[in-house]
């Protein structure tokens, strides 16, 4: 019998627990860098949230080689998801993993020299380009843990804002999840409520920037402006629910975008009058709107040089730098129309979380 399963009867050390919704392809490179940790203690518990693509064959595949089990239930969302595969976990610590991350050999290794080193109740990776990933893939990835974006506050780096773990790589001692009664039933932003209660519980949260994953993200721009979207409509959830969890930070992205569709109108309307021969009838206000949206379009384009050229050094790729561009783009103004759109219909109209957004629930 394979040692892994005395480990049963015993409490192990890690229990990674992934949920799933149609991405069979991407559970079995998952499971697949699992075969290469150098650490073995530790169980895998796939939870299958009702996909029409399971992947319990490729979970059979890897039954010889881990301690796995697979369970499939009705769609309920990955919040909720995590929480079933929690339930049925017997690990000291919960590693909570998005499917379409690989892990690299040290990861594990990485995890349990930071908790010797320090012990922690709860604690985050950041992520990673991998070289496969498609030029796209970078440039999002780029985006997602760039100063020039997010101001590095999920790339492990220097932080604008206390770090809070992301469900795509978290962990938690089994206790303290159980404790906390896990994700709440939030449609977006569930991981981020989960950490601000891991704080408001005085937990103790760190970062292991060595306990980093390859994240695959979105492998194109649609998805990518619907999942940042998204993350501007969690931001008022979390607004709504814990008025003090609003920084600076958090507004930036909604400041740029009301800040690029600015000019774009101030440039519009001031070269109108040019356009239609009415200059003379208001010269004032349209030489003013001219000017403004003039100095609007210099600071714009003084960020997307800066962004180009900080890309193209990182990734070491002109193509990258300039899709980064657009990725940045994507990243800010989908969260600043999310968030935008989630003010008006939270805070403005009064409607509730679940009413607002019906259309773009996970299913």
């Amino acid at each position: 019998m394979p040692s892994f399963y005395l480990l049963n009867s015993f409490i192990m050390k890690y229990s990674i627990i992934v949920p799933v919704f149609n991405r069979p392809d991407e559970v079995d490179e998952l499971l697949e860098s699992l075969t290469h940790q150098s650490e073995k203690d530790f169980e895998v518990v796939i939870v299958e949230d009702g996909s029409q693509k399971p992947c319990e064959d490729v979970c059979k595949r890897y039954e010889s080689m881990m301690d796995i089990h697979y369970y499939y239930k009705e769609n309920s969302g990955p919040g909720q998801s995590r929480n079933y595969g929690a339930e049925r976990a017997k690990g000291e610590y919960l590693l909570i993993l998005d499917s379409d991350v690989v892990l690299p050999e040290g990861y594990l290794k990485a995890v349990s020299d930071e908790l010797s080193r320090e012990p922690a109740d709860a604690f985050g990776g950041p992520d990673k380009a991998h070289s496969s990933f498609t030029d796209t893939q970078k440039a999002i990835s780029y985006s997602m843990t760039s100063f020039f974006t997010t101001g590095g506050i999920r790339g492990g780096k220097k932080k604008m804002d206390k770090f809070y773990p992301r469900s795509f790589n978290m962990g938690i001692r089994r206790d303290v999840y159980l404790k906390l009664n896990g994700f709440s039933n939030m449609r977006f932003g569930e991981d981020i409520d989960f950490s601000i209660r891991i704080f408001k519980a005085g937990c103790k949260c760190r970062l292991f920037p060595e306990a980093w994953v390859w994240h695959k993200r979105r492998t194109d721009f649609r998805k990518f402006w619907r999942q940042v979207y998204n993350s501007g409509i969690a931001r008022i959830n979390l607004f709504k629910k814990y008025p003090e969890s609003l920084k600076l930070v958090h507004l930036l992205p909604m400041v740029f975008t009301v800040g690029v569709i600015g000019t774009l109108l101030l440039l519009f309307f001031g070269f109108l009058p040019y356009m239609l021969g009415t200059v003379h009838v208001f010269p004032i206000l349209g030489y003013a709107m001219e000017a403004l949206g003039c100095i609007g379009l210099f600071f714009i384009l003084l960020y997307t040089v800066a962004l180009f050229i900080d890309s193209a050094k990182v990734n070491h790729s002109v193509k990258i730098g300039l899709l980064s561009i657009r990725a940045a783009f994507t990243q800010l103004m989908g969260y600043g129309c999310g968030f935008l759109s989630a003010w008006w219909k939270r805070c403005v109209l009064g409607q509730n979380e679940f009413s607002a957004y019906d259309k773009t629930f996970y299913k």
